[in-house]
């Protein structure tokens, strides 16, 4: 969620006052940062994931599996030990941890960048661990780090949602009563869910008072044999009267046949894993952002894990629409629900949303692909273009800022703008899309960066650093290679809805390039594009004289040599013939001749490397989880946990989650990650208790799940 200010934050009366103020001087901040820093070149590669956990508190007595809200004492502990560690160890990279949206909620990440290096690549599953335990001095893993500093019958999960948040009786720890959601309003929510920094409980205040009314999502039921038809929701508390936005959900906002949610914890309280590249310069950062793009739906559903949805069952698999909707802020008329009268743009999305442009000046993003209405403020679009940007950035910047800032600090309102970017920020962090294109910070060391954000966390170290490791790989494949992912924006967006539908792994196709190398490039089965440069030169590197064939790297490289413009020009055909629909197999694992599929991609970005026996094993095996999980021979999480709850002995087959199953989930979910419950549906072998790092001495009594 950001760096946390501190101060006196506006309510939206207030803070509305102060949004012309904050775009204007934000773009000034930008462009101070575009004039010191536009021709920097030559950064490395550092790269970066981060993870959100959830901590549950298990009541054996009463089988019910609830959310801790102990985040601020649990946040002080490990700091204190993090800060001794990193004192008494200057080589140490010691995880950190942060405050996040949610009361139940860690977020973590490294210690320190990783760079280029295959042993740091192969370093992430085992820091993600460090996280989570810790038992002696950086003798196990991350993981352990947040378990030894918990209570006895405390434990984080990577869980992308809670089951039962939201339910009618306990499902938190203490428990607290909606009635006093001063904040939200919800139904559903106490006050008390949120993370109690000022900037948290005005945020949800402010989108609720700047929409005109509370957030309403609405995710389709899940229709089993016993299911009501039709399903309305006998949990709501339909007719309470404490808050003026109490009766919306029986006025309409609450479908039935739907699982309705009414605030922005439901959103804000899933966890996931993101990544974050630092680039060699502004235009690679370009590139790379553009060629993320079209992969976001792909990897949403290939790491779907939220199928469970305030005690339901929900027919979808992914958490994406209920962030995008808990966030919300639009009033009727941005919404077009009325026309425009005191709002200033009709605006089709959330602003948690997918992509809405392409950003890079390279030669084969065609203006085609830009293909739907994407609003932007034209007096700022216009400035940007004055000041010598391009259309392409000027658009992007002009269309992210036509939000308002949605908490503002009375302190903060007048800032030194050659020295600070909080205005900037401000709008740019709180467009939170599936990719987000980074400028440095303000007198700092690090470069121009993209950040990837759709997947899903994972139950298991090991599969959320597969699709780590995964996603560097492929990003270094596609700037070595030159590849061409570009597809229409409204394809990508068609995309983001076939990603969250049930088992979209297994039932949907997916708008895909045909060619992803661009004209005049020869297919890397056969020659790579060019040998790439070493982070901040300017010559190639010298081939090794073997065949001809260019030495290989040693590490993962920034400063990719750009894909030339054909020497006799190049004329594009028909848009509609440069895509088709693929299942997520042949995307991934190809389809004949005709698409070689990224995994093969990825395989001939590693000829190119100097890879040692050993750890090609561990990447092969990271590798190995992407081809068996989109190639169905692997369930996605959110597959086998709507098996589990069907499965489940007290499962009556009507669409609810009960107290017994969420608790019966979290043990078995427990038991995965450790690696002492087999389940071959949904991991592969080479996960087991040894991989996980836990000694026999370390696991708890098991509480038997079915």
């Amino acid at each position: 969620m950001g760096l946390l200010s501190l101060g006196t934050p506006l309510a939206w009366d207030d803070a509305k006052q102060h949004a012309d103020h904050v775009r204007t001087h934000g773009i000034t901040q930008f462009l101070n940062i575009w004039d010191r820093l536009k021709e920097r070149c030559g950064d490395e590669l550092l790269w970066g994931d981060e993870i959100e956990y959830m901590v549950v508190t298990f009541d054996n007595a009463e089988r019910n599996a609830k959310l801790s809200l102990r985040q601020s004492e649990i946040l002080a502990k490990l700091q204190t030990i993090v800060e001794d560690i990193a004192c008494g160890c200057e080589k140490c990279s010691v995880p950190t941890y942060h405050p996040e949206y949610g009361r139940f909620m860690l977020e973590s990440t490294p210690g320190s960048p990783y760079t280029g290096s295959l042993t740091d690549l192969l370093c992430v599953e085992g820091n993600m661990r460090v996280r989570q335990v810790f038992t002696s001095v950086l003798a196990v893993y991350a993981r352990h780090i947040a378990r030894r500093y918990l209570k006895p019958n405390e434990l984080p999960f990577t869980l992308t949602s809670f089951p039962r948040l939201g339910v009618p009786g306990v499902f938190t720890e203490p428990h607290y009563d909606p009635a006093n959601a001063v904040s939200s309003h919800s139904l559903f929510l106490p006050e008390e869910i949120t993370n109690p920094h000022a900037r948290f409980p005005t945020l949800t205040a402010n989108i609720r008072r700047r929409r005109g009314s509370k957030v309403a999502i609405n995710l389709p039921l899940f229709i089993d044999e016993r299911t009501p038809r039709p399903f309305v929701d006998p949990t709501i508390p339909w007719e309470r009267e404490i808050y003026p936005e109490d009766p919306e959900a029986k006025n309409g906002a609450a479908l039935p046949d739907h699982v309705y949610m009414d605030a922005m914890g439901f959103g804000m309280g899933c966890s996931c894993l993101q990544l974050t590249f630092q680039a060699c310069n502004v235009s690679e950062a370009r590139r790379l952002y553009d060629a993320l793009v079209p992969l976001a739906p792909i990897m949403l559903a290939l790491t779907a894990a939220s199928p469970l949805w305030r005690g339901y069952i929900a027919d979808v698999d992914c958490r994406w629409d209920v962030v995008s909707a808990s966030v919300d802020d639009r009033t009727e008329e941005e919404r077009g629900l009325k026309p425009l009268k005191e709002s200033r743009f009709r605006m089709p999305k959330s602003r948690y949303a997918s992509v809405s442009l392409y950003i890079s000046d390279v030669w084969f993003n065609r203006p085609e692909y830009n293909d739907i209405n994407a609003p932007y403020d034209q007096a700022i679009y216009d400035r940007l273009l004055a000041h010598g940007l391009d259309t392409h950035l000027s658009r992007h910047i002009s269309h992210l800022f036509i939000r308002d800032p949605l908490v503002v600090f009375s302190e903060t309102v007048d800032q030194d703008d050659t020295t600070s970017n909080d205005h900037f920020e401000n709008i740019q962090s709180t467009n939170w899309q599936t990719v987000r294109f980074k400028p440095p910070p303000t007198n700092s060391p690090i470069g121009w960066r993209v950040e990837f954000r759709s997947m899903e966390v994972q139950p298991t170290d090991f599969e959320n650093a597969a699709f780590a490791v995964f996603i560097v790989l492929l990003s270094r494949a596609i700037l070595h290679y030159g590849l061409n992912l570009y597809l229409p924006i409204s394809k990508v967006d068609e995309n983001m809805d076939r990603a969250q539908r049930r088992d979209a792994v297994g039932t949907e196709k997916f708008f895909f390039r045909k060619d992803v190398f661009p004209p005049g490039v020869p297919s890397p089965l056969s020659t790579p594009l060019s040998t790439p440069h070493s982070s901040g030169a300017n010559s190639p590197v010298e081939p090794n004289g073997v065949g001809g064939f260019p030495r290989k790297a040693k590490r993962l490289q920034n400063c990719f040599a750009e894909v030339p413009l054909p020497t006799n020009g190049h004329a594009f055909g028909a848009l509609e013939e440069e895509y088709e629909e693929y299942t997520l197999d042949e995307i991934f694992n190809g389809k004949g001749q005709a698409f070689p599929g990224l995994l093969t991609l990825v395989h001939s970005y590693l000829e190119t490397l100097e890879v040692e026996a050993s750890e090609l094993i561990r990447i092969r095996e990271y590798l190995d989880l992407v081809k068996q999980r989109s190639n169905g021979s692997l369930v996605t999480p959110a597959s086998w946990i709507r098996n589990f709850v069907r499965s489940h002995p007290a499962y009556q087959f009507d669409s609810v989650v009960s107290q017994e199953i969420n608790f019966d989930l979290f043990v078995a979910m427990d038991e995965i990650e450790q690696g002492v419950r087999s389940v071959p549906e949904l991991l592969p072998t080479c996960y087991s208790s040894s991989r996980a790092g836990y000694q026999p001495s370390e696991l708890p009594q098991s509480m038997s799940a079915p």
